[in-house]
């Protein structure tokens, strides 16, 4: 009997050892793939490992991973393949992807679309005007079921960069998407298309009535037009990054700050100050809360809310309402917040439980200063506020130190999402390389030690607040048309004249810039707002007129473009610019 009871003891006591192997197995380093040797060529905090899923499916925007592991990205385009998702699953389990598949055709798209989330075991996905959905099949990596569709956006307004449609659901049944507004602070478009200086904006704003701003859904519902909605928050120009809390109970977003502030207001802002503000914001949202857009924005050097300088401000003037709300934190100028995740996963140290990761694309009109952004962010939340500043979590992306031109970054880190046993998973726009990113030491033991590290990287060309004079790249004076292109036209078609690949078209080897010379001039003169082809590729970002120049800065700065960038002998004449005002005049 005590033999029998001996046996059963020991038998009883290894099935526990088995089942405590068994439910700790998911979060144990041990069970979890190798890290590249390098990283995939990231820098992370002590302890943290990333391999690379893949390296190059086409420039992909956000992703979701589901509860099994299988991950799911939204492409730039559906042109780029074989339908606008890719869906990707680890086979072997050693953190690579074995079976990449393209689906999801639809008519809509645009460049910009950036919907991909799983809720309630369905994928949500879109492109800039229309969001989709199709139910997932347990065990099924591509769903085939019915592409329903849950949103579309049927203004009548022309296509811009801010209408993109990231989405967000909370726990009690609701869905959040932003309407974006298409200027700096509501000017005219039609009568001065983004780029006059000194021209005030409209106010009272018409674009707060549909735009610029957050409207609530009922997340079961389909065939939803904005009127089904109702409006959430307001005073919010550009958003991307947006996820909901669970611990707190509240949507978050990081909003992308307004630009030009030295082109349009030249005498009231410096090009230093134009590339460090105004800030890009991060939102606690409230329902009913405004965020003053398009009438003030947020100057994190100083700390408050200003005037925006197209309803009176100078850059000191306090915002003229005050029940506009501060953000969480409010981060340098222009490194384009892309996406906004909280970590409620157990695979990583206590530290990131309930934190918000935060990843910035990288600006493109910093010039003439280097670029900045290009890193994932980590801000540690306690009770529903940050307990802690903000730390670099992942950098190198870039591949270098100093940004002279968007085109110059290897990567962009473009969407997060997080595997279901706490991975964290990053993406990059410009080839769609995907970076898993684990946890491998002791969690007990992480700490300051361990984050040193990346505190240094603050003090890098991509994250440092610029020094006025040392910083400045194009200090040194050069010939009046390289001048006149420094000053004017680097932020949107670089430095190198390759533009950013997206939004701005290049100049370099351009078949705008070679062709019709009047058109050209035009351009310049009087801006575009309608989609162009150049090189073959479609571009429907927002040309700013350039009217006042003068004949001769358009003549000189047209010449070195050509002869610049397209080694053509040709030039522009200030009499030819004259010709084609006149000709062109909207008076």
């Amino acid at each position: 009997m005590n033999l029998n009871r001996y046996i059963l003891k020991s038998i009883l006591g290894i099935g526990l050892s088995i089942l405590a192997i068994y439910q700790s197995g998911c979060n144990t380093p041990n069970d979890l793939p190798g890290g590249d040797p390098d990283n995939g060529g990231l820098f992370l905090p002590g302890s943290f490992e990333a391999v690379v899923v893949t390296d190059s499916i086409g420039p992909a925007r956000h992703m979701a991973v589901n509860e099994n592991g299988d991950i799911y990205v939204k492409l730039r385009s559906v042109k780029l393949g074989n339908g606008g998702n890719v869906a990707l699953r680890d086979i072997d389990h050693n953190g690579k992807a074995d079976s990449i598949v393209n689906f999801g055709i639809y008519d809509t798209d645009g460049s910009l679309a950036n919907c991909m989330r799983i809720h309630n075991g369905y994928l949500y996905f879109g492109s800039e005007l229309v969001i989709y959905r199709q139910k997932l099949t347990p065990g099924q990596l591509v769903p085939d079921g019915k592409m329903e569709v849950v949103f579309t956006d049927d203004h009548q307004h022309g296509k811009h960069w801010h209408i993109t449609k990231p989405i967000a659901f909370d726990d009690k049944g609701h869905m959040y998407i932003p309407f974006g507004a298409p200027s700096n602070a509501c000017q005219d478009l039609i009568r001065t298309p983004g780029g006059t200086p000194g021209i005030g904006g409209l106010d009272p704003c018409p674009e707060l009535i549909d735009h610029g701003g957050i409207w609530q859904f009922d997340a079961g519902k389909t065939g939803l037009t904005q009127k089904d909605g109702r409006k959430f928050a307001t005073g919010l120009r550009s958003v991307v990054a947006m996820d909901w809390n669970a611990a707190d109970k509240k949507l978050y977003l990081v909003m992308h700050g307004r630009d030009d502030l030295h082109l349009l207001w030249p005498d009231k802002y410096t090009p230093w100050q134009s590339a460090v503000l105004p800030s890009e914001e991060f939102f606690r949202v409230n329902d009913g809360d405004n965020f003053g857009w398009p009438y003030s924005y947020f100057d994190q050097l100083q700390g408050k809310n200003v005037l925006a300088p197209e309803y009176g401000g100078d850059g000191k003037i306090p915002a003229r309402d005050s029940t506009v709300q501060n953000p969480v934190i409010g981060f340098p100028g222009h490194w384009a917040p892309n996406d906004l995740l909280f970590y409620t996963g157990d695979q990583f140290p206590e530290h990131y439980k309930n934190g918000a990761f935060i990843a910035f694309h990288g600006s493109t009109n910093r010039t003439p200063y280097p670029q900045a952004g290009y890193f994932v962010c980590f801000v540690p939340f306690k009770n529903g506020a940050p307990s802690g500043p903000w730390e670099v979590f992942a950098d190198g992306f870039a591949g270098l130190d100093t940004i002279v031109n968007v085109s110059d970054a290897k990567y962009r880190p473009m969407g997060l999402a997080m595997g279901p046993d706490g991975s964290l998973y990053v993406c990059d726009s410009r080839v769609g390389k995907i970076w898993r990113i684990m946890y491998k030491g002791n969690k007990q033991k992480f700490g300051a030690e361990q984050l040193t590290a990346m505190e240094k990287r603050k003090s890098n060309s991509n994250i440092r607040t610029p020094d006025e004079i040392n910083d400045n790249l194009f200090k040194e004076k050069g010939l009046p048309g390289s001048q006149v292109y420094n000053f004017y036209c680097q932020s949107c078609h670089q430095h190198n004249g390759k533009g950013d690949g997206n939004r701005f078209p290049p100049v370099m080897n351009s078949d705008w810039v070679t062709g019709d010379k009047q058109r050209l001039i035009a351009v310049l003169l009087n801006g575009l707002n309608q989609p162009i082809v150049v090189n073959g590729k479609s571009y429907n970002s927002i040309m700013p007129q350039h009217s006042f120049l003068k004949d001769a800065e358009i003549a000189q700065v047209l010449t070195y473009v050509k002869q610049h960038f397209n080694q053509q002998k040709d030039s522009v004449t200030a009499e030819e610019v004259k010709k084609t005002r006149i000709a062109t005049s909207k008076n």
